[in-house]
């Protein structure tokens, strides 16, 4: 393979909906360009693309992967991406090095719902996007009712460069409005005619060039001028045009293929070399430090890892962004992030699973290498003396948790392990072992998504594990004050255990005074404060602790003892076994043993005190609240905000955002398990929402007291 240059290279991702074809446009394009010598099929498995096992048998794309093909003297570099929202990840990941979205629309069933997601996708991070109308040869294929779709969700920007003359069963022929020539194919698609345009579109096609012109001119105020003197541009002004609109996100241009029957495939990839942004016409990207990285290719050599892969055989594959310099095959580059030198033994062309060894990769490309020692995801690699650290791809909060744990106790170790290397490959897959929850929790973006999880497990580690309801992090606090007292004391021959501890609690709130006395038995009770300690707790909250002794009936040796007692409560709290907070302790009394007295006695009647006092003075549980979005369509707003309701969430905001409606909620996290699932069940999929911690609230009553009952349950069967 040629080295190619900054200017010849172009960096895709196809984007769309599940079904939509985007893996089979790039076979198509693999094929056209050489790549591979015959076009595979999803039904028979034999797809560049999706060549895992488990995309086999979903048949579906489940992971990106990395592809490129060759044509006209340039390099396209191809990133397959997901279509189910639960794999979102893949997608993000890669709409952060490409530089063109290809946003695949399916003939038969117009924008759907995987389209919108993505495209709010691709609005947020500016990608310059084309659109393509694919399986205009399916009998139901409808590209009128397609292109009225794709206006209204996406705006009037949306401009055909070409159409379909006989869409459906049959079709081969199309007007481009570029060229202003008919395309048509043979059968077997591949290589067009380029044909006169009949008379019987001519009209349509010149008010449709019409516009053509217009929009292209719009993207440039020379090319304006242009247009008022000429009436019209030439197919090279309006190649800039069009060019300079795309990169704005001002045209969203769309192009009619087949891609099974390989029917305008060779123009799209023309198109795509002409009017697609290369790495150097976008904004250079930032580092962390905010300094400016131009794609250039005499700069000082730096990579970006955007993606891994585990593969049989070969272990872990890295795969960059060459983001300024020239790679070489075995060069030494700086890891930044882990500060090791890493040398760049073997460099990738990567198409799939089949790998072309290259020995040099310009600013701009995409490649891949194998056996580097401490580079993982999201690293930044440099040249010797050089300091850029790019800023980590930002994911998405995740939208489903879950309980796992290996269903033979032997294999804890082992089912770590696989998830670690599992969140190696893809980032948006979260693990953590929660020692509150006393579980490990595993976080992904859907229930889908976390099935895949469970797949690998079974059929690629050959390890069983269970997935279970988490638990909720409760914490615990009180209404009230309370004042208890505990002795403890045990003989049992020799030296015995003797300690006596009197304290006083009351709720702590930020900003109100240290506490000055109470009553006790109708009788008013002075504190006098010796000292005070204030801890803020790991969990969150305070525990503010206050020695009150008088007269040494406990000497202050046995004080941090009382305090370590009542501690050990709070992390268990005395309702459910929850995390306690938000509390004064003051220790105003008690009784000593001039022999048995020891700080393991002080500790326990701290602890059996505080138990006590903690039950008297109001106790209430708190649940974990979560501000949740919602973006739904208007028809089923009623249903989604009768779900939400229904799940105990109060309703703080409601308003329109482009075609959808948005409910904002804070909803308690115990009523939210599964809510992906039911959210796409009611919406038909159409709907998508984001979800992160706010607050700890009261729960009501009710729910408290079936929370006690079931923690009294469970404790008895311990």
């Amino acid at each position: 393979m040629k080295v190619y240059q900054t200017n010849e290279i172009r960096n895709l991702v196809l984007l769309g909906n599940s079904g939509s074809g985007k893996t089979t446009l790039a076979e198509a394009m693999m094929y056209e360009g050489g790549v591979i010598s015959r076009r595979g099929d999803i039904a028979s498995k034999t797809t560049v693309s999706d060549y895992r096992e488990i995309e086999q048998e979903k048949g579906s794309s489940i992971f990106s992967t990395v592809l490129y093909t060759e044509w006209l003297g340039k390099k396209l570099n191809i990133i397959d991406t997901p279509g189910a929202d639960d794999f979102i990840g893949g997608v993000v990941s890669a709409l952060n090095v490409a530089n063109t979205g290809v946003l695949l629309i399916n003939a038969q069933n117009g924008v759907e719902v995987g389209t919108e997601n993505i495209f709010r996708y691709t609005e947020h991070l500016h990608t310059p996007l084309i659109l393509v109308v694919n399986q205009l040869d399916h009998e139901k294929a409808n590209f009128d009712h397609t292109l009225e779709d794709a206006k209204r969700a996406f705006g009037n920007k949306v401009i055909p460069v070409q159409y379909p003359i006989n869409p459906g069963t049959g079709y081969n022929a199309a007007i481009d409005l570029l060229m202003m020539k008919m395309l048509k194919w043979p059968a077997q698609g591949g290589k067009p005619e380029i044909l006169d345009i009949p008379a019987s579109e001519q009209g349509k096609a010149d008010e449709m060039h019409a516009a053509l012109v217009e929009a292209a001119a719009e993207g440039d105020e020379n090319l304006m001028e242009l247009f008022f003197d000429k009436g019209t541009l030439s197919e090279e002004e309006m190649v800039t045009g069009i060019k300079e609109s795309i990169i704005a996100r001002n045209l969203l241009p769309v192009f009619c293929i087949s891609a099974k029957g390989d029917m305008g495939i060779r123009r799209l990839m023309e198109v795509i070399g002409l009017m697609c942004p290369v790495v150097s016409e976008m904004p250079a990207p930032t580092t962390k430090d905010g300094q400016k990285v131009e794609c250039n290719a005499n700069a000082p050599t730096s990579i970006f890892i955007y993606k891994n892969t585990i593969e049989p055989h070969l272990g872990e594959v890295l795969y960059f962004k060459v983001m300024s310099g020239v790679l070489k095959e075995g060069m030494d580059l700086i890891n930044i992030n882990k500060s090791a030198k890493e040398r760049m033994g073997q460099l990738f062309a990567v198409a799939g699973k089949n790998r072309t060894k290259v020995t040099e990769l310009v600013a701009g490309d995409l490649g891949a290498t194998v056996k580097l020692k401490e580079t993982k995801t999201n690293h930044t690699l440099n040249d010797k003396g050089v300091e850029w650290e790019f800023t980590s791809i930002p994911l998405p909060e995740p939208k489903h948790r879950t309980a796992i744990k290996a269903s033979n106790e032997a294999d804890e170790e082992k089912l770590a392990d696989a998830l670690h290397k599992m969140h190696e490959e893809d980032p948006s897959l979260i693990l953590e072992y929660s020692k509150e929850l006393r579980q490990m929790i595993l976080y992904g973006q859907g229930e889908f998504h976390l099935n895949i999880v469970k797949w690998q497990l079974d059929h690629l580690y050959k390890i069983s594990a269970d997935f279970i309801a988490p638990r909720i992090p409760y914490r615990e606090t009180i209404t009230k004050s309370a004042v208890a007292s505990y002795r403890h004391k045990k003989q049992s021959g020799g030296a015995g255990q003797f300690g006596e501890v009197h304290l006083y609690i009351e709720p702590h709130v930020e900003g109100k005074p240290d506490p000055s006395g109470f009553k006790i038995e109708g009788k008013e009770a002075h504190l006098n404060i010796k000292g005070k300690e204030e801890i803020n707790l790991p969990w969150g909250g305070k525990l503010i602790f206050y020695n009150c002794i008088v007269g040494g009936v406990i000497e202050a040796r046995f004080l941090p003892a009382i305090l370590k007692g009542i501690m050990e409560k709070m992390e268990i709290g005395p309702l459910t076994g929850s995390y306690a907070r938000d509390i004064r302790v003051a220790v105003f009394d008690g009784k000593m043993h001039p022999v048995d007295s020891n700080e393991i006695s002080f500790k326990i009647a701290g602890m059996k005190a505080f138990v006590e006092a903690f039950r008297n003075a109001g106790p209430k549980i708190m649940e974990p609240i979560n501000d949740v979005e919602v973006l739904t369509p208007a028809e089923k707003m009623g249903d989604v905000m009768s779900d939400l309701q229904n799940r105990r969430a109060l309703i703080v905001g409601m308003n329109s955002e482009k075609g959808f409606e948005k409910v904002i909620v804070k909803a308690p996290l115990a009523e939210m398990h599964k809510y992906s699932t039911t959210l796409s069940s009611i919406t038909g999929g159409r709907a998508m929402f984001s979800m992160k911690f706010s607050e700890y609230q009261q729960v009501p009553k009710e729910v408290q007291d079936e929370l006690l009952k079931v923690y009294a349950t469970e404790a008895v069967d311990d």
